[in-house]
């Protein structure tokens, strides 16, 4: 016992293991606030389609040599408004809508890799996170824009609450739901491409969703719920980095594994408490 509490401790004292905490607490904060709205708003799938859609946009900068966030975040921004358009305006569902524009990435991603040479190695690192990979730069990066989402949340809490429990009651009462709901999408856009290099492309969505499910089982008011979700989702990302890095474990499947505990935890809590 006491080796492994000496390990852990050495292993908060290395710089990556440091930047990846931070980084992936700051994300994890994010996608646990953001979860809650989506969930209620019943698009929480949007997170997988906005990531599942990147996979063209990262390909495509990995294949020009830019930085790939410099392309994800401005194209998984037209992706966002082109799935609200669709959904608004083109006599689609929402689910339909995402469905569509993630298999367009999808596709465009994969033709682009067989395109490519020299960097499928990078792409895999996208497709499935590399959280203990982040720079100094990226780390700084990361936390200044989870802290622009988290204050822009913050700004519009009360709107975002009232179209996340009842759209129309919201529009009875004067709001512009369109304009909160694009509000949303581009906060989960940021998000989501921010989060794609904690616990990948194939993983971010859950990312979002096992924090505010999480929470839900637990609390009976929403910013009771938003505590929760946060504790759990910054202490998945502290046992998740720690314990990959103890047993040699990819560390973004991790943090969902125990985000998953941690909802299983919570929901037999919930079922004991009801009976």
């Amino acid at each position: 016992m006491d080796t492994v509490f000496t390990q852990i401790i050495q292993a908060l004292h290395y710089g990556f293991i440091q930047r990846a905490l931070f980084a992936g607490c700051f994300i994890g904060v994010c996608c646990a606030v953001l979860g809650l709205f989506l969930v209620l708003r019943r698009l929480s799938l949007i997170g997988e389609g906005l990531a599942h859609f990147s996979l063209a946009p990262i390909g495509l900068a990995l294949m020009l040599g830019i930085y790939p966030l410099y392309v994800a975040l401005p194209l998984g921004l037209l992706a966002s408004f082109w799935i609200l358009h669709l959904a608004g305006r083109a006599n689609m569902y929402g689910d339909a809508a995402i469905g569509l524009v993630s298999a367009i990435g999808v596709a465009t991603g994969v033709i682009l890799a067989s395109l490519g040479s020299g960097f499928n190695v990078d792409l895999f690192g996208y497709l499935f996170g590399d959280i203990l990979a982040v720079s100094r730069v990226e780390s700084v990066l990361t936390m200044a824009l989870s802290f622009v989402v988290l204050l822009l949340v913050f700004l519009n809490y009360q709107d975002l609450f009232a179209i996340a429990f009842d759209e129309e009651f919201a529009k009875v009462i004067g709001l512009n739901t369109e304009r909160m709901n694009r509000i949303l999408v581009v906060l989960t856009t940021f998000t989501v491409i921010l989060g794609i290099k904690v616990v990948g492309i194939m993983l971010v969505s859950s990312f979002i969703i096992f924090p505010a499910v999480t929470a839900l089982q637990l609390s009976r008011g929403f910013r009771t719920a938003i505590f929760f979700a946060v504790f759990s989702a910054s202490f998945s990302v502290f046992v998740g980095i720690v314990a990959a890095y103890l047993f040699n474990l990819p560390a973004g499947a991790t943090i969902v594994l125990v985000n998953f505990v941690f909802f299983l935890l919570a929901y037999g809590l919930s079922r004991f408490r009801i009976m």
